[in-house]
């Protein structure tokens, strides 16, 4: 078997750097905002169901940024060894399989917690607080602060869309769509406060479910994505556990220049490596680059061509 890299050992062409540097920047900056977030919900929690949830909900978007922050320090700073001969190339996609976990067993829970208190239609009651002399309905600061909880997430979400396509990095990618749709999130809780204000028990409860069903919902997609990875599965796309288009395009690229032969594709974060089997690998070799079906720019994603040629007769023989 022999195969070609395509670049050093850091996994990204040096363009490319800057852009992962520029993630990381954004990352702290979503840490920061979501801590501030965590402790402005706290404080205005009381009994509401749907203000329990939006808050595990925000402190679970800890999880994504930090994963990410160890995931592309280890990748760039780590180095081959005997113990770990292939660096960390997939220490990504182990944190995206952490956070994938994390999300859908937190949503699992809030979703049960929450149907069991509509079973049981156990009524949430907002009080008022005591502000500067004056009583207030705790209702109306649970709503504040449900609407300062969408604002950082919507920025920073649209900022990370681009780099996590740039880096093809589905860590990022699924924080970014976390914290772009926690609008939904906001939305659902002012409703669920103000159904209480008029009045509805349930309202507060129902939200809470519809929030912990988006939660699972996002968790079981990026198990089933990030599960294929880590079992050298087909690349998978950025937000779907569907055949990544690239790996699709690919395939079919190397099938045309290789007929008769069998492709397999692999994952190792946000690198694909190729193994084809039943040939030689050509003289004079072309270069990975040559085999990419896409853009130019984007064939630092191919790593690795490796060419399997089938064994003669005489050896399978011997072997049996």
């Amino acid at each position: 078997m022999s195969g070609v890299d395509a670049f050093s050992d850091e996994g990204l062409p040096p363009r490319l750097i800057e852009t992962l540097k520029r993630a990381e920047r954004l990352e702290y900056w979503n840490i920061f905002w979501t801590l501030t977030i965590i402790v402005v919900m706290g404080l205005v929690l009381g009994q509401s169901q749907t203000m329990k949830t939006a808050w595990i909900e925000d402190t679970l978007g800890l999880v994504p940024p930090i994963a990410f922050l160890i995931a592309a320090r280890m990748e760039r700073n780590g180095e081959r060894s005997r113990k770990f001969p292939f660096g960390f190339e997939r220490v990504n996609g182990l944190g995206f399989f952490l956070a994938a976990v994390a999300l859908a067993a937190t949503g699992a829970l809030l979703l049960w917690d929450s149907a069991m208190t509509l079973v049981k239609a156990e009524h949430a009651t907002v009080g008022t607080v005591r502000i500067f002399g004056r009583d207030i309905w705790l209702g109306w600061l649970m709503i504040g602060a449900q609407f300062y909880a969408m604002i950082p997430p919507m920025i920073i979400g649209r900022k990370e869309l681009p780099l996590a396509e740039d880096l093809a990095d589905k860590l990022l990618h699924t924080d970014a769509l976390m914290n772009k749709a926690n609008w939904m999130t906001g939305a659902a809780g002012i409703a669920g406060i103000v159904g209480l204000g008029l009045g509805w028990w349930w309202a507060d409860s129902a939200a809470a479910a519809f929030i912990s069903f988006d939660i699972l919902h996002d968790g079981l997609k990026a198990i089933r994505s990030s599960t294929a990875e880590l079992v050298d599965g087909t690349p998978r796309g950025l937000s779907s556990p569907e055949l990544s288009e690239e790996a699709e395009l690919l395939e079919a690229r190397l099938k045309e220049r290789y007929p008769g032969t069998s492709i397999r594709l692999r994952e190792t974060g946000r690198l694909i490596r190729a193994e084809v089997h039943g040939c030689h690998a050509p003289d004079p070799y072309p270069g990975t680059a040559d085999h990419w079906p896409g853009e130019r720019e984007r064939s630092w994603r191919l790593a690795q061509i490796s060419f399997v040629p089938d064994e003669p007769e005489a050896d399978r023989s011997r072997q049996g």
